[in-house]
């Protein structure tokens, strides 16, 4: 009796712990759900069902089930992607585009690296993808690595960013290459959750927190690179601050401005005591070590000569300024630069191709 009394109790929690789990599953589903209701991305149907508002008149059955859709099908579903974004017609990507996207699938083996591309036409088959792994032979060996086609008023369905793609003129633009670029960040977080990162940064251990921010210097928050899930409200708030202060020829305003203005809100002055992070807008902040340990200003020491190499024990990753590159400096093998160690280290196939061709890959 008492032995069949234990098995009666014990079968008793696991229906409590079970009921309570997805208790609190459907309450934050609710949670998400309300907020994208509120902010019009989805809408209830007569019958009361949830459905999402997006662009769906210019696919067909084809489209929908092609290799590009099947790809994003497999991100979204795991929100653990990390993502760069090519917003011009390049297709010749340059070695520091090709590092930074290998030393990511070297760093996260288990998650999907995910590169969108203006420049690439559409991937409906199997052989579309394996002929866009093709055009970059150094990251053909990474498995992890997708190739996916950038259609900009696709992404920006069902988000702030479409009527104003729709209204601003890009002649008109000064910086209409980085704009795009900014606004693609937030999209492609918004819809598929994961880490976003610029194409000059190269990962070197893994960022140990999903939900980050990261402060660029003391004062100012990077749009380099950050982590959200999707449909996060903070995301949203990005977009809405994107669109509400929109001053395209103002370099900077779009990217690292948006974040440092929606953190302002929030948190206010930011006070760092240690490397470590702090909390502001309920996600963690990362002090500017972990990404910028060389600040813009001294960004051409990535490409010098170091007599003691620096550790960067306290980073996760390295952006190295591409922007402020106007010299059009770049990784020289032999040369026995911090960058030519960067590059041996964390994207070793793009490195030995480039000894072996004795190219620089501008």
């Amino acid at each position: 009796m008492l032995k069949k009394l234990r098995i009666l109790i014990f079968v008793l929690i696991i229906a409590t712990i079970c009921f309570v789990i997805r208790t609190s599953i459907k309450q934050n589903s609710k949670y998400v759900i309300d907020f994208l209701i509120e902010k019009g991305v989805v809408f209830k149907s007569i019958n009361g069902d949830e459905m999402y508002n997006e662009y769906k008149d210019s696919e067909t059955m084809d489209d929908y089930n092609s290799k590009e859709n099947i790809i994003l099908s497999a991100v979204m579903q795991k929100g653990n992607g990390i993502f760069f974004v090519e917003t011009t017609d390049r297709m010749d990507e340059p070695s520091l585009v090709l590092c930074s996207i290998e030393s990511a699938a070297r760093v996260y083996p288990d998650r999907p690296v995910v590169f969108f591309m203006k420049g690439l036409g559409a991937i409906i088959t199997d052989d579309d993808e394996k002929q866009a792994r093709k055009h970059y032979p150094t990251l053909l060996s990474y498995k992890n690595i997708y190739f996916l086609p950038l259609r900009l008023e696709k992404l920006f369905a069902s988000t702030p960013f479409l009527p104003w793609y729709k209204k601003v003129n890009p002649q008109r633009e000064i910086h209409w290459t980085h704009v795009k670029s900014d606004a693609c960040r937030f999209a492609i977080i918004w819809k598929y959750g994961g880490i976003y990162m610029d194409t000059d940064v190269i990962s070197i251990r893994p960022i140990p927190e999903d939900h980050f921010l990261a402060a660029e210097t003391f004062s100012t928050t990077s749009s380099s690179v950050f982590g959200l899930s999707p449909y996060h409200k903070l995301t949203w708030e990005f977009m809405e601050n994107f669109v509400q202060n929109y001053i395209g020829r103002k370099w900077g305003h779009q990217g690292p401005g948006v974040f440092t203005r929606v953190v302002n809100k929030y948190c206010g002055g930011r006070h760092f005591t240690s490397i470590n992070h702090i909390r502001c807008a309920n996600v963690s902040y990362f002090h500017p070590e972990r990404f910028y340990p060389i600040l813009y200003p001294s960004w051409k020491k990535y490409f010098e000569v170091w007599s003691t190499l620096p550790t960067f024990r306290n980073s996760f990753a390295l952006h190295l300024w591409n922007y402020m590159n106007d010299d059009r400096e770049t990784m020289v093998p032999r040369t026995n630069t911090l960058v030519e160690h960067l590059y041996r280290q964390y994207c070793p196939s793009t490195y030995e191709a480039i000894l072996n061709s004795n190219a620089t890959y501008h």
